[in-house]
């Protein structure tokens, strides 16, 4: 049998730059799920877009680093359990263990079943135009061929811009994870022509040979 050498290196490698990653090891000294959770906090902390009381949506949301992060903001004194003042929902095709005061709904956001479930969760604000902020860590499996990753990518921050269009109020936010490449100028117009602000931001924790980047949305367009 043969074995893949050079793959068996770069997974090596891989391995050992994760371990050894200081923001891993910060998760897990912090008891986050990932890293992930710097890139939330960061851009967080630059835009101010996280308040008491809000409603957020978190697309993509396994396994669960980013809704962590949005559960301690909403929290009163920042915990991880007991109080909360807000209302959050996570929504993934994956699976993703509990998180107390996160509402998780496993599916396909683009299916009338799954936004139902959506609005049931959120309750009495369901109708469209009640979200203060939808956050997307959404991303597509790569295929390493230019052209195809690309349109994936682009096709996953469209549905998170559409779906933004329809649920948040008007003040409201959309972050969506996009990467540097094809297609992306196209997806910095999209941004612009149903946001009245937009700011790309590429936080610290986000790795340096890593094309990914976010983009932050403020302030829908009404059209």
């Amino acid at each position: 049998m043969k074995v893949d050498t050079k793959s068996k290196k770069v997974n090596k490698a891989w391995l050992n730059d994760h371990v050894n990653d200081p923001w891993v090891k910060l998760a897990q000294r912090e008891g986050f799920r990932a890293r992930a959770a710097y890139k939330l906090k960061e851009i967080d902390e630059t835009l101010r877009l996280v308040k008491p009381g809000q409603t957020v949506v978190d697309l993509g949301s396994a396994p669960g680093a980013w809704s962590q992060y949005l559960r301690r903001r909403l929290s009163p004194q920042g915990a991880a359990v007991g109080e909360l003042n807000g209302t959050i929902v996570a929504m993934d095709i994956l699976e993703m263990a509990p998180i107390e005061g996160v509402s998780f709904i496993q599916g396909d956001f683009r299916e009338e079943s799954t936004l139902d479930a959506l609005h049931q969760a959120l309750g009495s604000k369901a109708s469209g135009g009640q979200l203060d902020l939808v956050v997307s860590d959404m991303a597509p499996n790569l295929s390493g061929i230019e052209g195809v990753d690309a349109a994936r990518i682009s096709h996953l921050v469209e549905l998170a811009v559409d779906f933004a269009r329809q649920h948040l109020k008007a003040e409201g936010a959309l972050v969506a994870k996009v990467f540097h490449g094809s297609g992306y100028s196209e997806l910095v117009q999209l941004f612009r022509t149903h946001f009245k602000v937009v700011k790309p931001i590429k936080p610290k924790a986000s790795r340096d040979k890593s094309s990914e980047t976010f983009l932050v949305g403020l302030g829908l367009k009404r059209q």
